[in-house]
């Protein structure tokens, strides 16, 4: 089907006060994604404090990636769409939290957002300023670049960094640090007004020992993320072995691509648990080789490696790994005790 396109983006979309899931017809933004969507996808209407509390009590149970049972090859538990949602009125799509993945599941990863917009000269002075607090904050660009402001300066003044195609910032709230999203100014200064931007923003937990560290960033230019063959794929090593990012959890994110009939199998260690989530194209996932397309959740069960086949064209996904803490976390929309 031909799917219509909403106004652009005006605000960018990850400061999440009171964030609001609507109920809608879906229509998407991602073009290349038209004939993968239906119209009319569940959506439900909930705060996402609301949301963030209702998997948090998930915590207590779920099959996901670390179990007692390990077997050679990672089976899947679940496909599942992302949500839209409204974030300061504007479309993103949200991967995590979901109310069929439980925290449980998915631990150390808490949240997971794609957006994508146009820069516009609106948000040469948008006022994006928030706290966090409890997590790794890391925010991946796919397209275009923006820029975001933290305050992990000398006495915690504000530090900026401009984040162009394929850069990565990581940076870890602990105890509190202010963060501003989308401060467009730089983007328009270099005519880049009107330009498209696409990005993934998560949020790592922390262990309840570190949620008092003094807050810190990193931010990685695109010629520091290792670049490697594995398989039939070209995989960009976001964090792990070579990657110069550093997360407080033991992870493995991967940014991996696909040609048409391709296939790769990953090596996770078996104690980590996570998801994949299919940015372009469409593949077989695990032993029983469920298909999942752009916006689909792909959670792994128990095992040592997790393949994935028979791929699309241009078939991309973002693999997450990491090691579970076990403890249920404290949610308070941009707070995580």
């Amino acid at each position: 089907m031909s799917a219509s396109r909403p106004e652009p983006l005006r605000v960018f979309p990850f400061s999440p006060a009171r964030n609001i899931v609507v109920t809608a017809t879906v229509n998407t933004w991602q073009s290349s994604c038209d004939d993968n969507y239906s119209a009319g996808r569940r959506l439900g209407v909930e705060p996402m404090d609301t949301a963030l509390e209702r998997v948090g009590a998930g915590s207590k149970g779920g099959a996901g990636m670390n179990t007692q049972v390990e077997t050679k090859e990672r089976d899947v538990v679940l496909v599942e769409d992302a949500a839209w949602i409204r974030v300061m009125g504007q479309p993103v799509l949200e991967a995590l939290p979901s109310a069929r993945a439980p925290y449980a599941q998915v631990d150390p990863f808490i949240l997971v957002h794609e957006a994508r917009g146009h820069l516009s000269p609106d948000m040469a002075n948008m006022a994006t300023k928030h706290r966090h607090r409890g997590f790794d904050n890391v925010l991946y660009m796919l397209e275009g670049s923006l820029s975001t402001g933290h305050s992990t300066g000398p006495g915690g003044a504000m530090e900026r960094a401009r984040l162009s195609e394929g850069a990565l910032l990581v940076l870890r709230t602990g105890r509190g640090v202010w963060h501003a999203d989308a401060l467009g100014a730089d983007e328009i200064s270099k005519g880049l007004a009107g330009t498209e931007f696409r990005v993934v923003l998560f949020w790592v937990n922390l262990a309840r020992k570190d949620k008092q560290v003094e807050p810190s960033v990193q931010v990685l230019k695109p010629d520091q993320i290792p670049l490697r063959s594995e398989g039939d794929a070209t995989v960009r090593v976001l964090v792990g072995e070579g990657s110069p990012a550093r997360l407080a959890t033991p992870a493995l994110i991967l940014d991996i691509e696909l040609p048409r009939g391709g296939e790769v199998t990953t090596s996770v260690p078996p104690q980590f648990q996570g998801f994949a989530y299919v940015l372009e194209g469409e593949a077989a996932f695990g032993a029983s080789r469920r298909r999942a397309m752009p916006t689909q959740l792909v959670v792994p069960g128990p095992g040592k490696a997790f393949t994935v086949r028979d791929a699309a064209p241009r078939t991309r996904y973002l693999l997450m790994a990491g090691q579970p803490y076990g403890e249920a976390p404290g949610f308070n929309g941009p707070f995580v005790d």
